[in-house]
């Protein structure tokens, strides 16, 4: 898909977000369910369930999958479709790539043995390393561009709201 292709198949969708911005609003939803024994969660994806449960770091054995490493797919996944469609947007060609995303978790955090160690991943790189002839500058604009335009990127700046209540319970 080149630049006008992609302003084509978008160029409607846009006009009536500004028409009408309430159309702009997607929900967007995940489900899981604790379907297996042990301490795990499986959540449905695309592809079928996947079975989370502990790192091996807090006490898994690697069989189950790390919700960690499902948070750096997520975002991996949309910096990929993002930074391709800005890419195509700016008329830059890319042959092909590689992305890596990047973090540390420390257990004692999650594992409640040291207040001072964070619950959570670290910082998180990205780095996206491409097969194109666009010099420095455009490839800096690039990145500036996903950044921004990245769904996940924005949200992990965002708090997380987690209910918890009754099964059966109205809400």
């Amino acid at each position: 898909m080149d630049a006008a292709a992609l302003r084509e198949l978008q160029a409607p969708l846009k006009q009536k977000y500004r028409d009408d911005p309430d159309t702009a609003r997607a929900h967007l939803h995940a489900e899981a369910a604790f379907s297996d024994a042990g301490i795990t969660c499986t959540v449905q994806t695309w592809a079928g369930p996947a079975r989370a449960g502990f790192h091996p770091y807090t006490g898994g054995d690697g069989s189950d999958a790390c919700s960690g490493d499902m948070l750096l797919q997520a975002l991996l996944a949309c910096a990929g479709v993002t930074m391709r469609s800005v890419a195509t947007a700016m008329g830059v060609e890319v042959r092909g790539g590689r992305l890596r995303a990047s973090t540390e978790m420390d257990a004692r955090g999650t594992l409640g043995i040291s207040r001072e160690a964070r619950v959570g991943l670290g910082d998180i790189d990205v780095v996206a390393d491409l097969d194109t002839d666009a010099d420095d500058a455009t490839l800096a604009k690039l990145g500036q561009l996903t950044e921004r335009y990245c769904v996940v990127a924005q949200s992990l700046s965002s708090p997380v709201h987690l209910t918890v209540r009754r099964a059966g319970a109205a809400g």
